[in-house]
């Protein structure tokens, strides 16, 4: 049940109680998705990811429909706890898979890890570097905001 107020576990309806913020976030939300630079496989295992770190069953849920094309199929998903081993994950993904796991786990670990940066520049210029960080900001507090406030805890997205 929402704790702020009814809105029935509509993951939009909440944003209406802070018309400029929640207009503001929703224009980040579509920035991840649609001007995003990440090929979709690291863009969706990134997130799904943190959505394991977050325990937020809408993130959870969420599936990319244009997928299929790029590679993203429940498959992806459903090893994404495996990151560290399963065998159908790129380098870069595994990499992107890190940075959001310790993004969300172990952020001043992640700073400070020499090794980690090493690794992340084979696979990542500065430029999608950034777009996996924004990102990852993005669903780490959407995340944990609707998994805090109860709020699209039953909703299936399709992105």
């Amino acid at each position: 049940m929402s704790r702020i107020g009814t809105a029935d576990d509509d993951v939009a309806g909440w944003v209406t109680k802070s018309p400029e913020l929640g207009g503001a976030l929703a224009h980040f939300s579509n920035a991840v998705y649609t001007r995003g630079r990440l090929p979709l496989r690291v863009r969706e295992l990134a997130r799904i990811v943190i959505a394991q770190a977050n325990e937020c069953t809408v993130c959870l849920n969420t599936r990319d429909s244009t997928g299929p094309e790029a590679g993203v199929n429940e498959e992806l998903y459903a090893h994404a706890h495996e990151w560290r081993t399963w065998p159908g994950y790129s380098a870069a993904e595994r990499i992107a898979a890190e940075f959001a796991h310790r993004f969300a786990t172990d952020h001043t670990g992640l700073r400070d890890d020499e090794d980690f940066w090493a690794r992340c520049a084979e696979h990542f210029d500065a430029e999608l570097l950034t777009d996996l960080a924004l990102s990852c900001a993005m669903w780490l507090g959407m995340g944990r905001m609707l998994r805090t406030l109860d709020i699209g805890q039953a909703c299936k997205l399709t992105l």
